[in-house]
């Protein structure tokens, strides 16, 4: 379940006739969940929410789980994953504590195991503290350019390929990923090839916003405005 979910149980919650007694909410995505909590204070269902982390990759939810009783970052199950962190430039382990790229070999999995898989993400490995196992820190970023759009995983390449297969667009664009409330907002500015009328530039956006929609599987505001009005790399 993703944060935008969340969102709408919530407000089906305050309906008449809805109720969420004796249900398990499970999978929210935590960050967004965090959000939601700080922002939504009327809350009217109480949610006990731990940080749970996997990679389809190595084997889904499940490789780190938080702990109720401290709720001070996932404990990695050691017995099934070796995680180890790693500087993503020179690809050398480096001492726990250390913020950096974050690395697992499966020690249980059969069929597809994986040795030293890159996660990509920026973390640090911690004692245990509720259990004996490590625990990993909060992800703080990626070592790569992906960005996490209401739980979808979208790369730059992957909007540039549509951008670019829209006529009437020049090659130069910027993302702008900006939380409102508790859900967050994908923009993507760009400019027209050429001078555009507003409603000509209105039917380039829609075929871009379109597209992203239905290749990248998420919905984002685009903007076409005039030649030279994205900003260039310095």
């Amino acid at each position: 379940m993703t944060d935008s979910s969340l969102v709408v149980i919530q407000g089906e919650h305050r309906c008449p006739g809805f109720s969420l007694t004796g249900q398990n909410v499970t999978g929210v995505d935590l960050p967004g969940l965090q959000r939601i909590v700080a922002v939504e204070h009327d809350l009217t269902f109480v949610l006990t929410a731990v940080d749970i982390y996997g990679l389809s990759e190595v084997i889904g939810p499940g490789v780190a789980n938080e702990c109720i009783e401290t709720k001070d970052g996932p404990t990695v199950w050691e017995d099934h994953f070796y995680p180890e962190i790693i500087d993503p430039e020179s690809v050398e382990p480096v001492p726990d504590g250390e913020p950096v790229e974050l690395v697992f070999t499966t020690l249980t999995k059969e069929a597809l195991p994986v040795i030293r898989y890159r996660t990509r993400d920026l973390s640090k490995l911690m004692p245990g503290s509720a259990r004996p196992m490590r625990r990993m820190a909060k992800i703080s970023g990626r070592t790569d350019d992906m960005l996490i759009v209401r739980g979808v995983n979208v790369f730059p390449s992957q909007i540039e390929e549509h951008l670019l297969a829209v006529e009437g667009l020049s090659s130069h664009y910027q993302l702008e990923l900006r939380w409102d409330g508790a859900l967050n907002v994908l923009t993507i500015l760009t400019e027209a090839g050429e001078s555009v009328s507003d409603d000509e530039a209105a039917v380039i956006a829609s075929r871009l916003r379109q597209r992203v929609k239905d290749f990248a599987g998420v919905s984002a505001t685009v903007t076409v405005g005039e030649p030279g009005s994205v900003a260039r790399s310095e």
